[in-house]
């Protein structure tokens, strides 16, 4: 710009301001007149020129009201000035003015005249306004009003209603109504968000928020009252109101908090009570006391009701929550009606949700709940030492605790691990301190026992006691069979498919598993003794019927053979014509009863073992140890028979083949194993215990009875209570036997060899006893010493065969009529079984027999007329004894029989004869030499067989 101002300076030029002011005198640029505006309108204007006139102004004129449109025009200049281009430029401004002006003065007369046509339409207005519109619409300005006044009202109304609902809804709580009550308080929150504006409704959605929260804490307790006492009506209002609060998820985790809770309260609440009452006092500390520490205070009186009262209180929650799982499962399978909206199929997922979660959390908190149960009742358990229980007491704690056991099978299908262990520990301490007692209690009967016969029913079987009714019944063997809780009607079964209710299904609505129902009618109707020995006519003769039945055999002796696993060869078992000749034989020896022959002492052992047995039924785990002390009893009644009847050494040695070796075996063993030998009887074959053993298990060897006399001859030196005590025994063993199988049921796998080792090796050992024990009847009841005698004085080198035999048969017969004629004494008092006459008649006959050889092998001189009376006499004697006895074949016959045909044998025969026959004695052998010494043996020979016979002798020496 400097540059062309100095430029237009040198030349002599003006500036564009200067040139423009020449030539554009100011009054050349006045607003025209009212009147040349006039003139300048009315003169003919061509619209479109002017129109292009104002197109031409540039659009930077038109940019903003600061514009500096002579800056700009001078900017615009060229270097060098032009005048003509100048003038022609100004004309072109001029023109663009005048174009602008017209339009300016145009508008400005468009104004004007809408001035003048707005004042008068105001002033038109005006009128109208004062004469109509003014009243119309003041009348629908009054009725707006009332409108909005009216709705204002209606807010009001409601607000009112909205302060008052906290007396309703402590209605509805004091009726439990808890989903009206938040259906009420979310209704009420709703309706105070639409009246948000008021300043008051903020006060009232803190108040209603309040109430919520108090609506949840009263909510949780009614949600903890179902743990208890579950009620169908109050849960559904309970669940259905955390649906509306959408917790549910919540509220099952507080349920199981709250079913937690309440196994503690209750078995606290239920302990505490037994010791505060047994305390007799209202000392509160037991309050303060751990439920652990709280349970060891339980006494011995108050421990049986307060367990079973424990489990009742528990099988309350557990039911509680088994009928909460079958409400939730009732509720899921209702299927949830169709809906068309997303918000309905979202609310349809969410519920899907929630009822996956709360049938886990149900699921999952089975086992929960149940070893809570098991960790209350083990502390319990374990709080008091039990080994001091009355039997009966500590039964029922066993029957409740495998009661409680197969709840928690069928609660959760658990095997009650924490259960068993600690049943099992208080079994194990409580039954071995039982069995020493009953071990002592048993000592303390058999030495006081006189062995009189127990006076039985003839049908009388081990099923018709107490302690065996869990024989014939159904229960399972983990329940107790002694104390049945559950009536015959808890066996209920259906007509299609025979299942066995639950206990959940059969205790559902009433009643509780744990509540004894004892019946009573059974121990009253127990009648297993006979009246005064004998019983009724009608079953006298029904016991001759039974004659010709053999109904009451067992199966096993009906059976071929009877394979006991003991490793034994089977023997054939009776055929039914020798049954019935034994029972005929029995009730001919005995015209009464053809009972069982049993003492008291008997029946008391056979009471324990069915309590044991009891026992073991409930509690499997402990089994073994109960069927090894089963094994003591019946080897300490085993033992003390043998001792007070069968040990004998003076007749011991001269009966060969009395007491087996499997007899000598379990005998031995159970005197190291059981017996305390500080003072055994003198003259015992059994071994002593060493001294270094422990004998807390032991019990001391018991002594007969001073009332039991067992010399006198009149009574057949104690026969009757011999058999009383022989055939108790083996009367108690076929109990036993009876009792085989169902003990290999419970027995371990790996215990069952004990029990068939102790069937096989002593069980089946107490017949064996009868030998033994009848010997000193057989070596007394006849005077085998007289009849040596009579022997002695025999003239048996005579030299013509004699028709007539020896007055020493006549005597020994008479000792045989003798002897049958006190045993039928005998028998009139105690019953003679069949087999315990044939173990006399087959010890007496064997005696006489070898008597006979004995006195044959003292003879010095015989000749051949002498060995023929010997024949004669023995034939004789065999002739008259067939008459008295029924025994066939004679025992010992060919033993007779064969030594006196000894005689004729050659030398190389008697040689033979010694070698094959040594169930001679030597002396009888030798005595056999010297006498056919001269007849048909030189001296020569005499000595080779004396050799022979030393030989043979030499090895016993």
């Amino acid at each position: 710009m400097q540059k062309i101002k100095s430029l237009m300076a040198r030349q002599g030029l003006k500036s564009p301001q200067e040139s423009i002011a020449d030539l554009s005198p100011v009054e050349d640029f006045r607003i025209p007149s009212k009147e040349e505006m006039r003139e300048m309108r009315e003169q003919p204007i061509d619209p479109q020129a002017e129109q292009e006139i104002i197109n031409s102004i540039q659009e930077v004129y038109y940019s903003n009201d600061s514009f500096d449109m002579v800056q700009h025009e001078l900017e615009k200049l060229p270097p060098e000035l032009n005048l003509q281009e100048l003038e022609e430029y100004r004309d072109q401004l001029k023109r663009q003015q005048a174009a602008e002006l017209e339009r300016v003065t145009s508008l400005q007369t468009n104004l004007q005249l809408a001035a003048v046509i707005c004042t008068n339409a105001r002033r038109q207005l005006s009128i109208s306004k004062e004469d109509f519109t003014e009243a119309s619409l003041g009348l629908l300005a009054n009725q707006r009003r009332r409108h909005l006044l009216t709705g204002l009202l209606k807010s009001l109304r409601t607000i009112k209603t909205l302060q008052r609902t906290d007396v309703r809804l402590s209605e509805m709580l004091e009726e439990e109504d808890y989903p009206g009550a938040i259906q009420l308080c979310l209704e009420c929150q709703k309706a105070a968000s639409t009246f948000k504006h008021y300043s008051c409704i903020s006060e009232l959605n803190s108040k209603l928020q309040d109430t919520l929260e108090q609506i949840e804490e009263q909510l949780d307790v009614a949600l903890s009252k179902t743990c208890k006492h579950f009620d169908v009506s109050h849960y559904t209002r309970v669940q259905l109101a955390y649906t509306l609060l959408e917790k549910t998820q919540t509220a099952m985790d507080q349920l199981h908090m709250h079913f937690t809770q309440a196994i503690h309260n209750t078995v606290f609440q239920v302990v505490l009570g037994y010791v505060e009452l047994c305390a007799g006092n209202a000392d509160t500390k037991f309050q303060k006391m751990q439920y652990k520490d709280l349970c060891t205070h339980i006494t011995q009186d108050s421990y049986v009701p307060c367990l079973s009262d424990l489990c009742k209180a528990l099988w309350e929650v557990m039911l509680s929550y088994h009928r909460t799982m079958q409400w939730h499962e009732e509720q899921d399978n209702e299927e949830p009606p169709p809906t068309t909206d997303e918000a309905g199929a979202a609310d349809t997922e969410e519920a899907v949700v929630d009822h996956s979660y709360v049938k886990k959390k149900l699921e999952h908190g089975l086992t929960r709940i149940w070893q809570e149960v098991q960790l209350k009742v083990k502390a319990y358990l374990l709080g008091t030492d039990m080994s001091n229980f009355k039997y009966d007491d500590f039964i029922v704690v066993l029957d409740v605790i495998s009661r409680l056991m197969q709840v928690g099978e069928e609660f959760c299908g658990s095997k009650s691990e924490l259960l068993q262990e600690s049943i099992k520990r208080q079994s194990v301490n409580y039954f071995k301190n039982y069995h020493r007692t009953r071990l002592e209690e048993l000592r303390m009967f058999l030495e006081n026992e006189t062995w009189e016969l127990c006076p039985v029913k003839s049908n009388f079987n081990i099923a018709q006691l107490h302690e065996f009714k869990f024989m014939g019944q159904s229960r399972s063997p983990s329940v107790s069979p002694s104390r049945q809780v559950l009536s015959s009607q808890d066996q209920v079964l259906s007509s299609k498919d025979q299942e066995v209710l639950s206990l959940f299904q059969h205790f559902s609505q009433e009643g509780n598993p744990f509540e004894r129902h004892i019946d009573n009618k059974d121990e009253e109707t127990e009648d297993v003794l006979a009246s005064n020995g004998y019983e009724s006519d009608e079953l006298e003769k029904c016991v001759y019927q039974d004659y010709d039945s053999d109904s009451d055999v067992p199966d096993e002796l009906k059976q071929d053979y009877v394979d006991e696993q003991t490793g034994d060869v089977p023997l054939k078992s009776a055929s039914r014509e020798t049954l019935r000749s034994r029972k005929k034989s029995d009730y001919s020896l005995n015209k009464g009863s053809n009972a069982p022959i049993l003492t008291n002492t008997t029946l008391n052992v056979i009471r324990l073992v069915g309590k044991y047995i009891q026992m073991m039924n409930i509690l499997k785990p402990i089994a073994f140890d109960v069927i090894h002390c089963v094994s003591q009893l019946f080897d300490y009644y085993l033992y003390a028979v043998y001792t007070f009847f069968g040990r004998n050494d003076m007749y011991e040695s001269s009966g060969p083949g009395l007491i087996s070796s499997r007899l000598r075996t379990t005998l031995n063993r159970i005197q190291e194993s059981l017996i305390q030998m500080d003072s055994l009887g003198e003259g015992s074959s059994i071994v002593h215990s060493g001294p270094g053993e422990d004998r807390k298990e032991k019990v001391p060897s018991p002594h007969l009875s001073q009332l039991v006399v067992l010399t006198a001859s009149e009574t057949l030196y104690g026969l009757a209570q011999r058999v009383v005590a022989t055939e108790s025994l083996v009367f108690l063993a076929e109990q036993f036997e009876f009792l085989q199988s169902h003990l290999d049921t419970m027995m371990p796998a790996a215990k069952k060899p004990f029990l068939q080792q102790f069937y096989s090796q002593t069980v089946s050992t107490a017949s064996e006893l009868r030998k033994p024990i009848y010997w000193v009847v057989a070596a007394k009841a006849l005077d085998y010493e007289q009849m040596l005698l009579l022997m002695a004085g025999v003239k048996w080198d005579i030299r013509e065969i004699m028709s007539q035999h020896n007055v020493y048969v006549d005597v020994l017969l008479k000792e045989f009529e003798e002897f049958n004629k006190r045993l039928g004494d005998v028998s009139r008092h105690v019953r003679v079984p069949l087999p315990v006459s044939n173990v006399l008649w087959e010890h007496c006959i064997r005696l006489a027999n070898r008597t006979l050889v004995e006195g044959y092998g003292n003879v010095k001189k015989c000749s051949n007329e002498g060995r023929a009376l010997m024949q004669l006499d023995f034939q004789q004697f065999l002739m008259k004894l067939e008459k008295l006895t029924d025994m066939r074949p004679i025992p010992d016959k060919d033993f007779v029989e064969t030594y006196i045909k000894a005689y004729y044998l050659t030398e190389n025969d008697m040689e033979q004869f010694i070698k094959n026959h040594r169930e001679y004695s030597m002396k009888q052998l030798a005595n056999l030499v010297n006498v056919c010494l001269g007849s048909h043996i030189n001296k020569k020979a005499r000595q080779k067989l004396l050799a022979a016979i030393d030989d043979i002798d030499r090895p016993k020496r």
